[in-house]
């Protein structure tokens, strides 16, 4: 199944949808996506989790609704593809070493804090 109709298939037989409305750009990349062999790679919605919809306003399982992908990103070493629908944004990815672990407090110097910055 193309990866468009992969999409639309979770949008209306899932969140219960009447379609998808795929930005041009978003229907680019899956079409490139597909040229370059990821087609059979399975599709991850990124949505609000209020709603089966994409607007958080809509909770539940509403009806009467389009789901708008505005974008699709390709996860290779983890073997999915994720359309981006609505205004979600998603997070940046996390570095092998957090920040955090170079903070600390400096005994010597009376406690002060090192490592923030």
């Amino acid at each position: 199944m193309p990866l468009a109709k992969k999409i639309e298939t979770i949008a209306m037989r899932i969140y219960g949808a009447d379609g998808v409305d795929i930005s041009p750009a978003a229907a680019k990349r899956l079409a490139r996506l597909e040229e370059l062999g990821y087609g059979k790679l399975p599709i991850c919605m990124a949505k609000t989790q209020y709603s089966l919809s994409h607007d958080a306003s809509k909770l539940g399982r509403p009806t009467g609704f389009r789901v708008p992908v505005r974008g699709v990103t390709l996860a290779a070493g983890a073997g999915f593809i994720t359309a981006i629908c609505g205004d979600m944004r998603l997070m940046p990815g996390l570095n092998k070493a957090p920040g955090g672990e170079r903070i600390d407090l400096d005994l010597t110097r009376g406690g002060e804090i090192v490592g923030l910055f």
